[in-house]
């Protein structure tokens, strides 16, 4: 049986002026990220955590150094890196000036999930480097209760395929920065105990 504590990086000033940050994209966090941080410290830094997986981009380290300072072990697995949006990298979300961002969503709600951006990843490809992070995180077995900090479309992928689900249907799990998913392993399957919760981030104002 294993606790996974699943969280959503904090605020960068990308997410903040609504541009795509992925894998190429190596951002820190903003003012707000900073505090949705601390506020998710202070709202679980009693749970006796045994190990913190990130990614290999410091937005994800960031998000979870309080835990770290505590003295956690912690490691950074490339597995867990956002997905490459390629060449949509750095522009805005606004359908005028990334058409082929708003497309490829299309084609992966359509199932074409093998679908990428030019330079970039497909689903199945960030599926395929998951699933290797997964089985290494899984492997160790004196580590029963796990913090993973990770990225936005890298966990609808992650979460899609951990229950089950078709990869085309990765919209339906909802995420904002540093909100928290509960993942129970029971030794074959996962289930989730808590579904994009951000109470502990009730108290943070987002707009500053």
């Amino acid at each position: 049986m294993k606790e996974i504590y699943l969280v959503r990086h904090g605020q960068t000033g990308y997410n903040q002026k609504g541009i795509v940050q992925g894998r190429g994209i190596d951002t820190t966090l903003n003012s707000v990220g900073i505090k949705q941080a601390e506020a998710f410290y202070q709202s679980y830094k009693d749970i006796p955590f045994d190990k913190i997986y990130t990614s290999s981009l410091q937005r994800t380290r960031q998000s979870v150094i309080r835990f770290i300072e505590d003295g956690i072990p912690f490691e950074s697995l490339p597995g867990l890196d956002e997905i490459s949006w390629g060449i949509s990298e750095g522009l805005e979300y606004s359908a005028n000036n990334n058409t082929r961002y708003y497309r490829t969503i299309t084609e992966w709600n359509n199932g074409n999930i093998t679908h990428k951006i030019e330079e970039g990843e497909s689903p199945i490809d960030v599926q395929r480097r998951q699933k290797e992070a997964i089985d290494y995180i899984l492997s160790k077995k004196d580590e029963n209760v796990i913090l993973v900090c990770m990225h936005g479309r890298a966990m609808r992928i992650l979460l899609s395929w951990l229950t089950n689900n078709h990869l085309k249907d990765m919209d339906a799990f909802d995420h904002g920065n540093l909100c928290l998913y509960k993942l129970r392993y029971d030794g074959s399957d996962f289930s989730i105990d808590l579904y994009n919760d951000r109470a502990h981030l009730d108290h943070i104002d987002e707009r500053s």
